[in-house]
């Protein structure tokens, strides 16, 4: 085991720690998230490195493959380390064809999280999400019913905390009317900022905040500012990305993905960029 925590260690309500750096597991599924691995060796050996290497938190659903994630992170962590924390999700099941597919009625939410923990070999799972929208943003759509069929699964003991993905800040206090919320998972990265506000709500609150895409959204004029200041830190674009969102607020958590172990220790590395003032304002520019 790593003598370090990459990007150090964040202690949530319920003493749930994850290491702010974490990984997220769905790139190891076939193209477009589905199906087997191109190299089910190295799947395995990114996993077993990413714990190596200090990482606690590793993001993962039963829709990545769908079950070809979890399966592939039982066979390579199980019997898992005492500290590694699994956060999933719920909320989506997949077509024949690899489309994705809203499923968010109550029961088959629960059906969800049984199949959760059958595919990961658990019997009770860290953190399983909510996920109510993705990509295409997020609205006020009541989300009671939903939120609270996870919270009977924390009651019977399947579920030790409860999270969100894909969420508006009025869903959000929907939601702590109901259970308690240690983390939100959305879409925001140095240009795609709309959720300004509820990143800086969950400082707030210790909620951790785990961004995903940190490099989706950017347009040639933006990458071309990202390349700079990079290359002005002898740094990715990637890893200067993933810095930025460390640094951005005290309870982010980063889940980039990658099947590569060279891939997997550039990010690693993002933890102990160190961004300077001058590169900060440059890189809160592009998001202006």
């Amino acid at each position: 085991m790593a003598d370090t925590v990459p990007g150090g260690a964040l202690t949530l309500a319920g003493d749930l720690t994850l290491s702010r750096m974490g990984y997220g597991a769905m790139q190891l599924a076939g193209p477009n998230v589905f199906g087997p691995p191109k190299d089910h060796d190295e799947a395995i050996a990114v996993l077993r490195e990413a714990v190596e290497r200090g990482i606690t938190h590793i993001d993962t659903s039963d829709f990545y493959g769908p079950a070809v994630t979890n399966e592939l992170i039982k066979e390579a962590l199980h019997p898992y380390p005492e500290d590694l924390r699994i956060v999933t999700k719920v909320g989506a099941r997949r077509g024949a064809d690899g489309s994705w597919l809203p499923s968010l009625d109550p029961a088959d939410l629960q059906d969800q999280v049984r199949e959760n923990l059958r595919h990961l070999g658990l019997d009770v799972l860290d953190v399983v999400n909510l996920r109510v929208g993705a990509h295409e943003g997020t609205d006020d759509t009541p989300l009671g019913d939903q939120f609270g069929a996870l919270a009977e699964l924390r009651e019977q003991g399947l579920i030790r905390h409860l999270g969100l993905s894909g969420v508006s800040g009025a869903q959000l206090t929907q939601a702590q009317a109901i259970a308690p919320v240690v983390t939100v998972q959305n879409l925001y990265n140095l240009v795609t900022r709309a959720d300004d506000e509820l990143v800086a709500r969950c400082a707030e609150e210790h909620i951790a905040f785990a961004s995903f895409f940190p490099l989706g959204g950017f347009s040639p004029l933006q990458s071309e500012t990202l390349a700079k200041v990079a290359a002005s830190l002898g740094a990715s674009p990637q890893q200067v990305a993933l810095a930025w969102l460390l640094q951005r607020s005290a309870t982010t958590v980063l889940i980039p993905g990658t099947s590569s172990r060279a891939h997997l220790r550039e990010n690693i590395a993002a933890a102990d960029l160190v961004l300077p003032a001058d590169a900060v304002a440059q890189l809160d520019a592009i998001g202006a």
